[in-house]
């Protein structure tokens, strides 16, 4: 539904900027109506270089930087289309509505009475949803002739700000990745353990079964990229812990295990390192890219879990 995501969903993107003037080669835009016409135009076709060209410079320049999964993820909450749209623009009452038809979805737009304050321009926009109308203020800001999108009702459009967010949730998200990747790991040495009576001597033994099915040498407890210790942007580390029992069987069945993994570029793969043991206490901290060890403090909480 458009009418409220256009409120609430980016409200949760938006927080304050710095302002900085703007090297453009368009040509100018005297009305800051068409200006916001024209971005949210490009927004519903999901144009990425026409919704830069409307953004403040430090904006702009932080929109191309993003991928181009996250540039269209903008685009996409900006007015609550997955698929691109197609506008189409008129006037009521003599203000502008520009309406976004996609496959299944419409939205509506209509613009309110222009407010200036130098060089500060502000257009309240009502949204139609049923028999109710939601409203939300854009304001935009004139740099080098050209309006540009600068707020959203009373939050300042911040993508730099956002693309740090996005960067942090990736961060973490590759961190919680790494521990359920350990925690995958152990239960797959474990796993051997039991079957062949041993530990094996590297993670490689793991890896998938040959055409003649599962042995101890490709038993087919981990893929491949697990197998060669690999966990997205981690590297991981296994070694034997072994225990002092007399019988060789019995030391083997009893072995246990530490696993380690570490940010392959630390700050930007990961930050923490982590050490897990054969009994499942997983330890983790930032340690600059070094490996964690059994005096690093224990991780807490439900990522162990996940």
């Amino acid at each position: 539904m458009f009418a409220c995501g256009i409120l609430l969903e980016l409200v949760l993107w938006i927080i304050a900027p710095g302002i900085s003037a703007q090297r453009g080669a368009t040509p100018p835009i005297s009305d800051p109506a068409q200006a916001l016409e024209e971005t949210l135009t490009a927004a519903c076709r999901h144009d990425e270089a026409a919704f830069a060209n409307h953004l403040t410079s430090d904006n702009a320049q932080a929109y191309r930087a993003l991928t181009q999964e996250r540039r269209v993820a903008l685009l996409k909450r900006f007015v609550l289309l997955e698929d691109p749209g197609k506008p189409l623009l008129s006037t009521l009452d003599g203000r502008n509505v520009v309406r976004c038809e996609a496959t299944s979805v419409t939205s509506e737009m209509r613009f309110g009475a222009t407010e200036m304050r130098e060089n500060l321009a502000f257009i309240p926009v009502s949204v139609p949803e049923g028999v109710e109308t939601q409203s939300v203020r854009f304001g935009l800001v004139r740099e080098s002739g050209q309006w540009k999108l600068l707020s959203l009702g009373l939050l300042l459009l911040d993508i730099p700000a956002l693309r740090r967010q996005w960067e942090e949730s990736d961060l973490q998200a590759r961190e919680r990745s790494a521990i359920a990747t350990l925690r995958k790991v152990s239960g797959a040495l474990k796993s051997y353990q039991i079957a062949y009576g041993n530990l094996p001597e590297t993670l490689e033994q793991l890896g998938p079964p040959t055409q003649d099915g599962a042995s101890p040498e490709a038993a087919g407890l981990l893929d491949s990229a697990q197998a060669k210790g690999l966990a997205g942007g981690y590297r991981l580390r296994y070694a034997i812990v072994p225990v002092g029992e007399e019988n060789e069987s019995e030391r083997n069945r009893a072995a246990g295990f530490s696993l380690a993994a570490t940010p392959v570029v630390y700050g930007k793969d990961g930050r923490r390192s982590f050490f897990l043991d054969s009994g499942g206490t997983l330890r983790g901290a930032d340690k600059n890219g070094a490996v964690a060890t059994t005096d690093d403090p224990t991780v807490e909480g439900d990522e162990t879990r996940h």
